[in-house]
């Protein structure tokens, strides 16, 4: 959360959206869509609106619609980013909530998934939660990731990634600018073993797969577009 791009356009959280149900999965309150007996699973891991949003819970809807068992956890506990002009409640958020700890926590959910018989996970993460899905992705934890408008993330965290990796990133982004997402291209496709695939999206700005208007025909296709590229990377990846 190191630009106000990350907080632009915050979504109205609701508990009740969603064509999934909540319940606890790891230790964390988690939204899940889908077939519960699934082999296949993916982790959706929030920017720092948090599990409540309502496209991040549609898109999650999307994805089981695919066949997958689908599982956005409250990485937060209860206490998603709110905006506010006061400095110290943004630094003390960022304290509680830091990437470590989101990349600790996700390890529970992934262990839980695991014992009910899924063999197969991918990871895809907005803004906050595209730097713990690099951390996992460095891990044996996961089978595919995908990072959606990140945000700041290093050559060296990049290095490091085990799993398949997508990039989607925005051609307005203060955060994740285009000249840095194509440096984490050239690390990765220097990697043999690593599979990479780096796209920008002309025209949109950061945080555009998750804090579009529904009425905005234009944004929402530009969402969708990205929506399906990450559907695409799972489906040849987390099998």
């Amino acid at each position: 959360m190191a630009s106000s791009q990350c907080c632009e356009n915050p979504p109205i959280l609701s508990s009740s959206c969603g064509e999934g149900c909540v319940q606890e999965l790891g230790g964390l309150n988690t939204y899940i869509s889908g077939p519960l007996d699934s082999k296949l699973a993916i982790l959706l891991v929030s920017d720092v609106f948090g599990y409540e949003a309502p496209n991040l819970r549609k898109l999650a809807d999307k994805v089981a619609a695919a066949g997958f068992l689908v599982v956005v956890p409250d990485f937060f506990y209860g206490d998603p980013y709110v905006l506010d002009n006061n400095q110290k409640n943004r630094t003390d958020w960022k304290k509680a909530h830091g990437t470590d700890k989101g990349f600790e926590d996700a390890k529970p959910v992934i262990s839980a998934l695991k014992s009910k018989g899924v063999s197969a996970i991918g990871a895809a993460g907005f803004c906050w939660g595209a730097k713990v899905v690099v951390q996992l992705a460095s891990s044996d934890d996961i089978q595919a990731a995908v990072l959606l408008h990140p945000a700041p993330i290093t050559v060296d965290e990049i290095s490091e990634v085990k799993s398949p990796t997508a990039i989607l990133g925005a051609d307005i982004d203060r955060v994740a600018p285009p000249e840095l997402l194509k440096q984490f291209e050239e690390v990765l496709s220097a990697k043999s073993k690593v599979d990479c695939f780096v796209k920008i999206f002309p025209g949109v700005v950061h945080g555009w797969t998750l804090r579009y208007s529904v009425e905005d025909e234009l944004a929402v296709k530009r969402a969708e577009e990205a929506h399906q590229d990450m559907l695409d990377w799972f489906s040849k990846y987390v099998k």
